[in-house]
């Protein structure tokens, strides 16, 4: 098994930085990232796994902490607390240095259709199959949540 200790080493590395920099903004975030991976780390453990979490799984949490900042920022503005929405999205700033670089829109149909003739998909019973193989790909790269649409519009 590969671990994801280039990913750690990364995050490691920019929170000493930040501690030395002074920078809080981004040592508090820095930290709810590795308490995120810590967390599944121990879960794992509790699960009989090794309790390491894998590159695709790290991809995954940070991917999700994106996505509840995008929605906190959201909900914050239509509230009118801007300084809180600020805060949001500088988190997703500093999270989204980890990630891989998100695929462009027609980048990802292009995947889309590549998983759809690798896999021989023919049917909407077939979007699990696709969906699975763009995670196993994509994790991190692309936003599952518009992609199931697109892939259930190409096999309906």
């Amino acid at each position: 098994m590969k671990y994801p200790m280039d990913m750690r080493e990364r995050i490691g590395t920019a929170l000493k930085d930040a501690m030395r920099s002074k920078d809080a903004a981004r040592l508090s975030t820095l930290r709810l990232i590795n308490a995120a991976i810590k967390d599944k780390d121990i879960a794992l453990r509790g699960e009989g796994g090794e309790g390491v979490v894998a590159d695709t799984d790290l991809l995954a949490i940070l991917g999700r902490m994106v996505k509840q900042r995008q929605e906190s920022a959201r909900a914050y503005e239509e509230g009118g607390r801007l300084e809180l929405a600020e805060k949001e999205l500088a988190e997703i700033t500093v999270i989204e240095e980890f990630l891989p670089r998100q695929l462009s829109d027609e980048e990802t149909s292009a995947a889309i259709d590549t998983a759809i003739a690798e896999i021989g998909a023919a049917s909407i019973r077939d979007m699990g199959k696709v969906m699975a193989a763009l995670k196993t790909k994509y994790t991190g790269q692309m936003d599952f949540g518009a992609v199931g649409p697109m892939v259930k519009a190409r096999l309906g």
